[in-house]
């Protein structure tokens, strides 16, 4: 019994031993991919090849923050911000890295944000670099600019919300006028038509009378008098209105009824008769008369 404990002993040493063995050779190789990465990104600038170095170096070795933190320090060199953030983020994670190594992901991180002019992630990301390194003056300086600025950029954000405000009202305020000067600009439109209605019957009453005066005109003659038979048939028509229908018209005044012109003709041929008589028996006696007409 005690001898399987022994091989059972020395078969978990061994295998410990062969993974620390592994792990240690994996570290190494991935500390050859960053120093590489390294090498050729600044000796030659080349950000594709030290890109897939260092992606190397993460796969043998997913534990240790280096190769992240310089894959994204390349990301930040390229002003590939949003690589770099998540790079940064992961090597702080890291359960491995120690203190130093996540003040400088932190503060790279808000120098990233700031980049970006996220200001308030950026003063987030230096609180947490000063929580593992407080007494960094680079990251309290770094942290002072971003409050500014995000205090800057609240002022501003409100400012244009006024101006926003104010345009909006302004705007609602034109709507609002030119509304009510359109209606006005309606009810005078309106006013006229009917004003011009009203001229249009006055004229058109105008014309009527100056066409009745013109026809009366017409029916006068030359003094402004009615014509003759006009007056006449008027003067007759008042006449018939006058006397009664069941009586005959009355003799004009002066004129002498066929009766009395008969009797008035006698009357002269006797009293002619007379004279007659009275000359014969002078010339009868040889004296002269004068005679008179009486009549």
């Amino acid at each position: 019994m005690k001898y399987y404990s022994i091989i059972i002993s020395l078969f978990v040493f061994g295998l410990s031993f062969a993974q620390e063995q592994n792990l240690e050779e994996l570290a190494n190789e991935a500390r050859q991919f960053v120093a590489t990465g390294n090498e050729v990104l600044t000796r030659d600038g080349n950000f594709p090849k030290a890109e897939g170095e260092y992606r190397k170096a993460i796969a043998k070795n997913p534990v240790d923050p280096t190769a992240k933190y310089n894959l994204a320090n390349a990301y930040y060199n390229s002003e590939k911000y949003d690589e770099a953030h998540l790079r940064y983020k992961e090597a702080a994670k890291i359960e491995t890295a120690t203190k130093s190594e996540k003040h400088k992901a932190f503060h790279n991180q808000g120098n990233t944000y700031m980049e970006q002019k996220k200001y308030k992630e950026a003063v987030e990301a230096y609180k947490n670099a000063l929580r593992n390194n407080p007494k960094d003056d680079e990251t309290r300086y770094n942290l002072a600019l971003a409050k500014k600025m995000l205090e800057e950029e609240q002022q501003q954000n409100d400012q244009n919300q006024d101006d926003q405000d104010q345009d909006q009202d302004q705007n609602e305020d034109q709507q609002n006028q030119d509304n009510q000067d359109q209606k006005e600009g309606d009810d005078k439109q309106d006013q006229k038509g009917d004003d011009g209605d009203n001229e249009q019957d006055q004229q058109n009453d105008k014309e009527e009378g100056e066409d009745d005066k013109d026809k009366g005109d017409q029916e006068k003659d030359d003094k402004g008098e009615p014509k003759d038979e006009e007056k006449d048939q008027g003067q007759g028509e008042n006449e018939k209105q006058e006397q009664p229908q069941d009586q005959k018209p009355q003799q004009a005044q002066g004129q002498l009824s066929p009766q009395q012109v008969k009797s008035l003709l006698e009357a002269m041929n006797n009293e002619e008769k007379k004279v007659q008589d009275k000359i014969n028996a002078k010339k009868a006696q040889g004296q002269k008369v004068r005679t008179d007409k009486d009549w």
